[in-house]
């Protein structure tokens, strides 16, 4: 209790972006299918957002599906489509009971139409929440993001001159976010695998082996207290370094 206590009174995450690995290898591991790891992956996602809401973490990302996802075989990418079919439908509503604002990022187009109809729904009921702002990145890569961040400027005819490293942070798909402050990663994997690159250039990195859908509180604990122990310099002089000139 002390060291909840302790924990809760420290400098909590404005921002955290979760790269949700592991579900395969769960499933593999008990004999199921690899959709039945990305089901148990979704409970997990739901228990995380609990979680973090009972905490009041302002801002959320969850990598969902990548744009590079679609090359996985195609029996899986409807099968997660299915899935995305049924979590929109139910969970839309518990975001918004809880006051939680909704939002997808992504190459939207790519997805089929009823689940971009689904998407537009959610993020229209949920727009005026005032709480947590869920972001789903799907279909998304980061180097898509910056990409079509630079096509935006371009058609816009910004002059050169004018273009600062702010111009392009707001063009980018979460223009109006802050910067994630911590990213977690499960399953073990030791990369970023496109995921808001540009928008993690200062970010703290969690890496855990928890497979994800056996991610819960003591692992959200983990990573906070990970993130409050770090000294977050923006590239300039460690504290000390600074008082002494």
């Amino acid at each position: 209790e002390e060291g909840c206590r302790r924990f809760m009174s420290q400098s909590l995450p404005r921002h955290i972006a979760i790269i949700m690995d592991g579900n395969g290898r769960w499933a593999q591991m008990r004999g199921l299918s690899r959709i039945e790891g990305h089901k148990a992956g979704a409970e997990a996602a739901r228990r995380t957002l609990e979680a973090l809401r009972e905490i009041q973490i302002p801002y959320v990302t969850l990598f969902s599906f990548s744009a590079e996802n679609w090359n996985r075989p195609l029996d899986e990418v409807r099968g997660l489509m299915d899935l995305l079919r049924y979590y929109l439908k139910k969970e839309t509503a518990d975001l918004h009971k809880h006051n939680a604002q909704l939002r997808v990022i992504g190459e939207r187009e790519k997805l089929p139409a009823d689940i971009l109809e689904l998407i537009e729904q959610a993020e229209t009921v949920t727009a005026q929440n005032t709480g947590m702002v869920v972001a789903i990145a799907l279909s998304y890569g980061g180097r898509q993001d910056i990409l079509r961040a630079t096509q935006k400027i371009v058609d816009q005819k910004i002059p050169s001159s004018e273009i600062t490293l702010q111009t392009v942070s707001q063009h980018l798909m979460t223009g109006d976010m802050p910067e994630p402050d911590v990213m977690i990663r499960t399953g073990g994997e030791f990369r970023l695998s496109n995921f808001l690159l540009w928008q993690m250039a200062y970010t703290e990195l969690f890496f855990t082996p928890t497979l994800w859908p056996d991610f819960g509180a003591q692992d959200i604990q983990n990573a906070i207290q990970f993130y409050q122990s770090r000294e977050r310099r923006y590239g300039g002089l460690p504290n000390k370094a600074a008082d002494q000139g």
